[in-house]
Order: C-alpha cells, then sequence, then structure tokens
C-alpha cells in the first residue's frame, strides 16, 4: 500500500473524470495499547483523495499564484445597495441584488491602503493547518472595499492600522489560499520566505 499511486483528476468536456490512480488508500491496522499492555484498540488509516471544485472562484486562485489579486465589483446599475461595491474576498454574485460581478484586479489597491483592521495570535489551525505555528492572523482592510479579507501575517508582528504588502507563492503554488500571504509594510525583498515574491 505504500507505493500506491494516489488518484489524479481530468477535465473533459467540463466533467470531472477520475483519471489515474487510487481515491481510497487502505494502510494496514496498527494495535493501540494502554500503559499496561493491554490491547485496546486498532487504528484504522486511510488516505482520501478529496475533490474540491472552485467554480466560479477559480480565477481568485489562479491569480494568487501569478501574483495578482483579484476582487469582484458589483455593476449592476438597477442595484440599490451593491451598485460599485468592490468584495475582497472574491464574491461571485453581489449579495444585495445576486447579479454576477465582474473581476477587478485589486493588486495596486492592496499595495497602496491594506493595513491591519484586526488580529488573533493562536496555536490552532484549522484551515490552515500547514502553516507553522503559532499563526498571526489578521484582518485586511482596503481602500474602497466593503469586506474585510482575512489572511495571515509572514513575517513581525501585528498592530492594528499597521500597513501591510501582500505576497504571493509563485514558485511551486498551492492553489489554496495561503499561496497569499502579508509582511509589514517596509519588508525587503530578500526578507521574504522561499517561494514567495511580492506582486508582479
Amino acid at each position: 500500500m505504500k507505493n500506491t499511486k494516489l488518484g489524479t483528476v481530468k477535465i473533459e468536456k467540463q466533467r470531472y473524470l477520475l483519471d489515474d490512480g487510487a481515491f481510497h488508500v487502505i494502510s494496514p491496522n496498527e494495535p493501540i495499547f494502554n500503559e499496561n499492555g493491554l490491547l485496546c484498540g486498532v487504528t484504522n488509516p486511510r488516505t482520501v483523495v478529496h475533490i474540491h471544485s472552485y467554480g466560479g472562484e477559480a480565477p481568485f486562485f489562479a491569480g494568487l499564484a501569478k501574483g495578482k489579486l483579484l476582487g469582484t465589483r458589483c455593476e449592476n446599475k438597477e442595484c440599490k445597495d451593491g451598485y460599485q461595491s468592490i468584495f475582497i474576498p472574491f464574491r461571485i454574485h453581489c449579495p444585495d441584488c445576486l447579479e454576477k460581478n465582474s473581476i477587478v484586479d485589486l493588486t495596486d489597491v492592496a499595495n497602496r491602503t491594506a493595513k491591519v483592521h484586526t488580529f488573533m495570535i493562536t496555536e490552532r489551525t484549522g484551515a490552515f493547518n500547514t502553516l507553522e505555528k503559532p499563526i498571526k492572523f489578521i484582518n485586511i482592510e482596503f481602500e474602497g472595499a466593503v469586506t474585510i479579507l482575512m489572511s495571515y501575517l509572514l513575517l513581525g508582528d501585528p498592530k492594528i492600522g499597521m500597513r501591510v504588502l501582500p505576497i504571493f507563492r509563485t514558485k511551486n503554488p498551492t492553489y489554496t489560499i495561503t499561496d497569499l500571504a502579508w509582511v509589514p509594510e517596509g519588508t525587503k525583498k530578500d526578507k521574504l520566505p522561499k517561494g514567495f515574491t511580492f506582486s508582479k
């Protein structure tokens, strides 16, 4: 089982197709003994390949890998509350009129105006479980945006109101939200973690 190739997926005619490899791999059980040597149970190790579709959010994740921060904007002139509202994180549809939003490049806005709205430092990771702990979660506000983005500060210590710059994992991207991180304004290029770059 150790050398089992995990499954891959391809798309044909806009449909996901299981391509090659195993999507459910069972490994041998291991006994669980208590401190007195009594058998209490067994482990049941499993590896499951989960297919997670990005759908309309795919441009956001593809943009991160290219050093771009994309958001969306409602351009429906009939929308009373949402017209011209800019959303980051990326929202496919306006929450007020439900019309499809337009994609906008917010990279320059982030470089000029992004600042820490609030922050939290934690040892518990949730969806960010691949990051080194402690994680310095920051909520970031942008000029002109009606929403606040949650991400993480990769260098330095967060402070409310602190100006930050986006950095992107453009070398070996994971195509997940962890491809986007932030550093304090003034951070030099040579101080960035391996694989990360400033915006393109």
